[in-house]
């Protein structure tokens, strides 16, 4: 493939699924500045493998299971407890400010609760957060689809008991 052709194959991946992968980064680093850094090693790592890609499966599968192998090994390097109140940023597009303080302050209970869970089930609530049909998750995680299944039925109790947690405590 011609350099020419590489970075504009290269820019529609992340102008197509740039978005969802920060979310995905995020997901992974609890910090907002080591989002930013895990999102550059993703984009990275789909540059580099991009030459590679030999359409065994969609290109959306590709990059995001590229993401999750970043993601692992971004936990595996960090292995140093974050504490609870780190900052997060979820930008909400709502125009109404009551709304979107309401509608801020759940995206923030929920990536928190998503955080706390543990790194399996905090992998596929991400990936169906994204949209992934649960063949997909399958394939970017290396599951069977019944695992896919089995794993988000547990994270979404989980969840409910974590977010349950928090609202008696408030």
């Amino acid at each position: 493939m011609v350099r020419g052709e590489l970075e504009q194959r290269f820019d529609a991946l992340l102008k197509t699924h740039g978005p969802s992968l920060a979310r995905l980064a995020a997901s992974y680093a609890r910090r907002a500045s080591e989002h930013d850094d895990l999102f550059q090693e993703i984009a990275l790592a789909i540059w580099r493998a991009l030459p590679g890609f030999r359409g065994e499966c969609s290109e959306r599968t590709f990059v995001f299971r590229i993401a999750h192998n970043r993601g692992i090994s971004y936990l595996a390097r960090r292995r140093t407890p974050v504490a609870e109140d780190d900052e997060r940023e979820m930008p909400d597009r709502r125009p109404n400010p009551e709304q979107a303080l309401s509608a801020n302050e759940e995206s923030e209970r929920l990536a928190h609760a998503v955080q706390h869970l543990p790194v399996a089930h905090r992998q596929v609530v991400t990936l169906a957060l994204e949209g992934f049909a649960y063949g997909e998750i399958a394939d970017v995680l290396g599951l069977s689809e019944t695992n896919v299944g089995v794993r988000l039925t547990r994270a979404r109790q989980m969840l409910r008991e974590m977010l349950k947690r928090h609202d008696t405590r408030s």
